[in-house]
């Protein structure tokens, strides 16, 4: 194992001398990372990592055992640094023994006592014969939990003394490693002892016989004696001289022992005369140390004095010590109520609030301190609540109403419960479960106190409640003031009722507000508390995507100022990329408002705000395509100069687009239409996409009346323009015809097409190249329909004809056949039929030489305008979208 720290270094030991089970403070370098890193500390050979504290990498803390070695050095084994040394050493003392008439300072175990006569244990009690080593071999504790080893031996001990002793248990803890020839020679060993034990008493008999009938010998000649002497010599008889004897060795060892016990009782009456003095002396000071130890805050040391003197004369009949005792009763009554108007006293933390509770308890205080406590503290908070409302309407009229400000009384609000409410909280919960008291009141009032919490938490209810509900009227009052009924005045006094909160604004708030029940749902306050939290919560979510929604709309209508008319390849301004992006931008900031916290419910869950909120949406789509109608319809002294990007591949064949040109009213029609087909395509599409994202309701009729009312307005624009377009083609054509006087009936062979069909077609060309030029997807379209308008006048010019001649006929059907063909790529069902209308009203050709003439007249006429009918010989392929979020 490799080692990444210096070996352990020990380099100082307080004390560096004692009796084993002394504690020691190790200091030096290197003594490990953590408690997990020591893995080793011996003193004087003895293992102490059992007792040993880790403190810090320089200081460990440790009790020294029973080593064997007087004197030895400390090391220190960490997993970081390998084993120690050490720079200094430890004195094991040996404690004396003391015998039972040598004087001591302190308290001698009798357990140890000592015989230094016999050097043998006599007239000791029967627990301090017991054996320290009853198998006679070396013990060797095992390193068994002591946990483990009482759940395998459940209602055992390992102490041989005890009546429940497990022998499994003893040579598990102490000879887990002993050997089996070792356990053999404690069982010999317990066996001789066993042995000993009860042959003690006849082997005691055996060897005093001798002693026995010595004594037996001298009793029976004392007793010859005295029947020899009679009754002649009374006062010389051997009884008498006997008591004479014993009189004297009496009066002797009175004499030698009555001084000592002269000393003895002399002592015991000083002893008792001083304990009386201290006694009394005792309650004379206390009045003074009282009001003395008041002054200094310590009001512990009042009260144990004051315990001891109720003790000692509470119920005493003396008149003087009743008159001190009262005294005494006097200042502590003064003490009560200091402390209970520091109590009550505001602000205050919860620290000393449990002190001062404390020792009013110990002080058996008459009512409930803890509860007058928790009352004032309540009535302080809602103070403070209306006080910082007051505080902020003030500054609110400084500033003129200004809507941050709102906000910040929020945050200023919600930051003043979170630092008040948690320790209220706490201060309810200590109530509860008793820690606010001493254990000497836990005692004596715990049966009232618990009848007190079951009446009194109803209260305390009340009060959160209370809390709770001026929060929300606060909060509510300056956020939603509409929304804040008649007997809520109060909370949105000095708000200005008109003034909205921007959706940002009520975002941040209801941020705000999340974070402040999380922080009160952690301290484990009941969720019914809380749940006018979570409603204020809901109404601020739906307000700010109503408000967020109300705000998007004003914007799209502000987009039209934003329209440069610069047109892209694909024929787009980029005013349907602004609104798509302005709307995914309204819908992102409300990505945090609509996301269900724990404990919330949706945004969406009742009715009404789903079709408020379908209603609002709705409202963004057609307020933008009132935006696009009006950009159509604007006047062309209104539209700004713009550069309009033209296709590579649709070069300005007539030379009607150049810089610096001003949009005619036509061309903005185009671009319009164009933004339009983009919109039902792509940009609706991507809308109601984010919309689902975001878990809006009713997202199929959003799409489809705002497609119902954008094909209306793409209908109405394009018709528009084909008036605009179709309409002086179409009633040119019948002029044309009949220029120079042109009769049907009466007209000369055909050699081509006449002029007006040739301005038609022009015309229709340069629809072509004003179409393509803006959007080659609208090209299709818009010739279709003038193809159809043109071809639908030609076949009534035709039918309104009531004769053809031969030539008439044939200038007829070239004319009809010629412009037929040259927009065969936009023909439609109505178009043809209408060209067949007109050639049905035409004599049908009767030789083969007309048809030939027709054939040959039809091919001059295509290669005499190849160049300008190009355009009709195909249709433009479809441009490809890609859509690009933002420009």
């Amino acid at each position: 194992m490799s080692r990444t720290r210096q070996p352990p270094l020990v380099t100082g030991i307080s004390p560096n001398e004692g009796i084993p089970w002394t504690k020691v403070t190790i200091r030096g370098e290197n003594l490990g990372t953590g408690p997990a890193d020591l893995i080793g500390l011996t003193i004087c050979g003895h293992n102490c990592l059992l007792t040993a504290e880790w403190m810090s990498a320089s200081k460990i803390v440790c009790r020294v055992g029973q080593a064997k070695n007087d004197k030895g050095d400390i090391i220190v084994t960490t997993k970081s640094g390998g084993k120690g040394t050490s720079t200094v050493s430890f004195k094991l003392l040996r404690p004396e023994k003391i015998g039972i008439l040598d004087q001591s300072a302190v308290w001698v175990d009798e357990m140890n006592y000592y015989d230094m006569r016999t050097d043998r244990n006599k007239g000791i009690p029967p627990l301090s014969l017991r054996p320290a080593n009853p198998l006679g071999i070396e013990i060797e504790k095992g390193k068994f939990p002591q946990k483990d080893l009482e759940m395998l031996f459940p209602g055992m001990s390992a102490d041989f003394t005890s009546e429940n002793f497990s022998a499994a248990w003893y040579l598990i803890e102490n000879h887990s490693n002993t050997s089996f020839e070792q356990l053999k020679m404690a069982v010999t060993h317990l066996k001789r002892q066993a042995n000993k034990k009860s042959e003690g008493s006849l082997a005691c008999v055996k060897g005093g016989l001798s002693t026995f009938f010595e004594a037996q010998d001298a009793l029976s000649a004392i007793h010859q004696k005295l029947e020899a002497d009679g009754t002649e010599k009374v006062e010389g008889s051997m009884t008498q001289k006997l008591e004479n004897v014993l009189n004297r060795a009496s009066n002797t060892a009175d004499t030698l022992f009555q001084e000592v016990l002269g000393r003895k009782d002399k002592a015991d009456s000083t002893r008792n005369a001083l304990n009386v003095l201290q006694r009394f002396k005792f309650l004379f000071n206390l009045p003074l140390s009282i009001e003395r130890n008041i002054q200094k805050g310590d009001y512990d040391v009042v009260i144990n004095d004051y315990e001891k003197a109720k003790s000692l004369f509470g119920k005493t009949e003396v008149q003087v010590f009743k008159k001190y005792y009262a005294e005494v009763e006097t200042r502590i009554e003064a003490l009560r109520e200091l402390l209970l108007d520091k109590l009550l006293e505001t602000p205050s933390t919860l620290h000393d609030q449990k002190r001062y509770i404390r020792y009013l308890s110990d002080l058996h205080a008459p009512g409930d301190p803890a509860w007058q406590c928790i009352g004032a503290q309540h009535r302080w908070i809602l103070q403070l609540m209306h006080s910082c409302q007051e505080g902020c309407v003030r500054d609110l009229k400084a500033w003129r109403y200004q809507t941050p400000h709102r906000v910040a009384f929020v945050e200023k609000l919600t930051k003043l419960v979170l630092s008040q409410l948690p320790n209220f909280w706490k201060l309810w919960i200590s109530y509860v479960n008793g820690s606010l008291f001493s254990e000497t009141a836990e005692k004596s009032g715990h049966i009232e106190r618990s009848k007190n919490v079951r009446q009194r938490q109803n209260d305390f209810k009340k009060m959160i409640q209370e809390v709770m509900h001026c929060l929300v009227k606060l909060l509510r009052g300056a956020l939603l003031p509409l929304s804040v009924t008649e007997g809520g005045g109060r909370q949105c006094r000095g708000w200005e009722v008109k003034a909205e909160l921007s959706g940002q604004g009520l975002a941040h708030a209801i941020q705000t507000l999340r974070l402040t029940y999380e922080s009160l749902t952690a301290l484990e306050i009941p969720n019914d508390l809380l749940q006018t939290i979570q409603d204020l919560v809901l109404d601020l979510r739906v307000r700010c995507v109503v408000v967020t929604l109300q705000h998007t709309a004003e914007e799209v209508k502000r987009l039209a100022e934003k329209e440069d008319w610069v047109v892209d390849s694909e024929g787009l301004t980029s005013l349907p990329c602004h609104f798509e992006r302005c709307v995914v931008h309204s819908l992102q900031s409300l990505r945090e408002v609509l996301e269900c916290k724990p404990g919330e419910a949706s945004v969406f869950q009742q009715p009404k705000t789903q079709e408020e909120v379908c209603q609002l949406s709705i409202n963004i789509m057609q307020v933008f395509i009132c935006c696009l109608e009006q950009l159509s319809t604007k006047p062309d002294a209104d539209v700004d100069t713009a550069h309009l990007s033209v296709d590579v591949s649709s070069p300005d064949l007539f030379g009607s687009i150049h810089e610096d040109f001003s949009l005619t009213s036509e061309q903005r029609l185009l671009i319009v239409l164009s933004n339009c087909c983009y919109l039902e395509r792509h940009t609706f599409r991507n809308i109601a996409e984010h919309f689902e994202k975001h878990n809006f309701q009713g997202i199929e009729k959003i799409t489809q009346v705002s497609m119902a009312s954008l094909k209306e307005l793409d209908q109405r624009l394009f018709e528009n323009y084909i008036e605009l377009k179709a309409d002086p083609i179409v009633g040119s054509l019948e002029p044309g015809i009949y220029a120079g006087y042109f009769d049907w009936k009466d007209c000369l062979p055909p050699t081509g097409v006449r002029n007006y069909l040739k301005e038609a077609l022009v015309n229709i060309i340069a629809v072509h190249a004003e179409v393509f030029t803006i959007s080659k997807d609208l090209v299709p379209r818009v010739l279709s329909r003038v193809v159809e308008a043109v071809s639908e006048e030609l076949s009534r010019l035709m039918q309104c004809v009531s004769s053809f001649s031969k030539n008439g006929a044939l200038q007829a059907r070239l004319e009809i056949c010629t412009l037929r063909d040259t927009v065969a790529a936009h023909l439609t069902p109505e178009s043809r039929s209408s060209f067949k209308q007109a050639l049905e009203a035409l004599p049908q050709l009767s030789s083969g030489a007309d048809r030939k003439l027709l054939e040959l007249l039809l091919s001059r006429v295509r290669s005499g305008v190849h160049l300008q009918l190009a355009c009709f010989q195909a249709a433009p392929p479809p441009a490809v979208k890609t859509q690009v979020p933002s420009r």
